[in-house]
């Protein structure tokens, strides 16, 4: 029996602008097991990435909450949140985030510049990624010198880098043509489906979805049944 990863309980959250309350989610309740690969769809301005921030760990809720990976992230400080986050989340962004003047290599080891890994046991471990992402060709160029696709895998490199608990893809395809977009849900699958990883994946698009052993869909800050 699979054991939930994620667990967001009765979640509420709220933004704030010129003293007017502005509801985002409503009392979501959502669990993610072990080993899966769930896809949440829903219209732009469902609350979708924000419902991902919070599982991230990047925002924090309103109301109700979150449980990832054993840790009730709610009651962290920021100092231990941050540390938390680098070892059980990698995040995949539907941009890239690629620092510019870093090769892939170099954009790959950020995360592992936090950690106590000795600078050959980072090479490795970068080197392992580019590997799986189909891109230990490529250790030596610039974001520039690749494609919307490669940089993508470069990404997707960096976020499997200090082998995560949780992958959590804010719509990794939405800025790619088909056959990169093609490329880049089978490399997807292929980590869930090889190496066991568990993957939360916002997305719009329906094809993007079925790629997922479960979709669940958002709408007006509601996860409907």
């Amino acid at each position: 029996m699979s054991k939930a990863i994620v667990e967001v309980k009765n979640v509420s959250k709220s933004y704030y602008r010129n003293g007017l309350e502005i509801p985002v989610l409503h009392e979501i309740n959502l669990e993610v097991q072990e080993g899966h690969f769930l896809a949440l769809m829903g219209p732009s301005g469902s609350g979708k990435t924000t419902l991902l921030n919070l599982i991230a760990g990047i925002d924090r809720p309103s109301e109700g909450t979150l449980t990832v990976a054993g840790e009730d992230i709610g009651s962290l400080g920021d100092g231990n949140l941050a540390r938390w986050r680098s070892q059980h989340i990698g995040f995949v962004f539907q941009f890239y985030n690629l620092m510019p003047v870093l090769t892939a290599f170099e954009n790959v080891e950020l995360p592992l510049l936090l950690t106590r890994l000795s600078k050959r046991e980072r090479r490795e471990h970068v080197e392992t990624a580019l590997s799986i992402v189909g891109l230990a060709d490529r250790m030596s160029h610039y974001p520039r010198q690749l494609s919307g696709g490669q940089e993508q895998r470069v990404a997707i490199a960096r976020a499997i880098v200090s082998d995560p608990t949780l992958i959590l893809a804010d719509e990794p395809t939405g800025d790619l043509d088909r056959k990169s977009a093609e490329e880049v849900l089978i490399l997807m699958s292929r980590l869930n489906k090889e190496f066991n990883k568990t993957i939360l994946m916002v997305t719009h698009d329906p094809h993007a979805a079925e790629t997922a052993a479960v979709i669940r869909n958002l709408d007006k800050g509601e996860l409907l049944p």
